[in-house]
């Protein structure tokens, strides 16, 4: 999706947050997919169905007996409605919509492809995406042949401001773009891990305000020396192989923008420094990622001594130093309400959700090329990459 178009829909989101669905008098099925003990149903992917226009759950499943009769009561559902087999469930609803909930990434291109086949229209799916671009593929190449849209749970993705940070990098507010930095949360997880976690959506954010990388050189290190084959492990939460407590990538975009992303576990940053910053000539615009305000801008030459007072400005869907005119709108976007609504307007009209599988894939893309970059020594890789399987699998 490219700038204008961002621009339109986002746009869209502010005008219309309260009017989405309502005037669609169509109603159509839900079916939630999750996996209590697996990854659960994510953060709310679940309950929001019951917030849109429309949208009615007729279904659960889930493997685990005890967590089953849990989500049946939280929904508000009947037994009869409950399945052990997602594959069953959707064989038997048929469903418009099916929301992919766990968390554990490994379950994600089956339970998506299963959803595709069955007839479903749009999936909205929790990140990460997939593991491999070999599974973004297998993904795209279903919705290519069904018809189908595949939304992914980047939520920030959909928050006003970042169509307004755009419209300040395009107004030159912050002067000439040098480099944007990423970080993750820098906790426990630091590394490969927080890469895939927490990372994801800070990179999901890049390719909104920088456009389509085109190189990765990255390093991976482990407990301060480079990590080895002997490092690699198997991730938590179905992440696959992983290596590092520490990582420091360099991305090139097609924008002629440099990114940078850096990982440190435990770097004592008490998670402040999770998102990113764009740092310009004449100003930086640092984004907090899933806090709010969203995002500060701090005028001034970041290289050059200011007073101690200089201010931090937050950057709202009215402006910088504006308060927020629609905190509710604020609000949808922090519980999936915007993006499950932006779904459904995207079957309906034909075109790509706001974060798309396309889109999405970019993520991981650029999470597997600092794996394979660090396999080739830290070598530039291109985008997109040659190795569509996990590259920590070819060390």
């Amino acid at each position: 999706m490219d700038r204008r178009q961002f621009a339109a829909i986002s746009a869209g989101l502010v005008a219309g947050a309260h009017a989405w669905g309502q005037s669609e008098s169509k109603s159509f099925p839900v079916a939630v997919i999750g996996h209590t003990g697996r990854g659960d149903y994510g953060h709310g992917l679940d309950t929001v169905w019951n917030r849109i226009p429309g949208a009615s759950i007729v279904a659960i499943a889930d493997a685990n007996p005890t967590g089953r009769r849990k989500e049946l009561q939280k929904l508000g559902l009947g037994d009869a409605a409950g399945y052990a087999d997602y594959r069953e469930m959707l064989a038997k609803t048929t469903p418009w919509i099916v929301a992919v909930c766990p968390r554990h990434v490994d379950q994600h291109r089956d339970m998506i492809l299963a959803a595709i086949e069955s007839g479903a229209k749009g999936i909205y799916v929790e990140k990460p995406f997939v593991r491999t671009p070999r599974e973004a593929d297998q993904v795209l190449a279903a919705c290519a042949e069904h018809g189908a849209k595949v939304a992914v749970a980047h939520r920030n993705r959909y928050h006003p401001v970042i169509n307004v940070i755009a419209d300040l990098i395009e107004e030159n507010r912050i002067g000439r773009v040098l480099e944007i930095r990423g970080r993750g949360k820098g906790d426990r997880r630091g590394g490969g891990e927080d890469l895939w976690v927490l990372g994801s959506h800070v990179l999901n954010m890049i390719t909104v305000l920088a456009g389509k990388p085109q190189s990765c050189s990255a390093m991976l290190m482990q407990d301060g020396r480079p990590a080895t084959q002997q490092d690699v492990r198997e991730g938590a939460e179905g992440l696959g192989p992983l290596a590092g407590n520490e990582l420091h990538a360099r991305f090139l975009f097609d924008r002629g923008l440099t990114v940078y992303f850096d990982s440190v576990a435990n770097d004592g940053t008490a998670n402040h420094g999770f998102g990113l910053q764009i740092i310009g000539s004449e100003g930086t615009i640092a984004i907090q990622a899933d806090r709010n305000p969203l995002a500060y801008l701090i005028p001034g030459n970041p290289f050059k001594r200011r007073d101690a007072g200089s201010r931090w400005l937050p950057i709202t869907s009215g402006g910088v130093d504006v308060a927020e005119p629609n905190p509710d709108l604020i609000h949808r976007v922090q519980h999936h309400d915007v993006a499950a609504a932006d779904l459904v307007q995207a079957i309906r009209e034909n075109r790509e959700p706001l974060c798309s599988a396309a889109e999405a894939t970019l993520t991981v893309e650029m999470i597997c090329g600092v794996f394979e970059s660090h396999r080739q020594g830290g070598a530039a890789v291109q985008f997109p990459l040659s190795q569509r399987d996990h590259p920590l699998l070819a060390y």
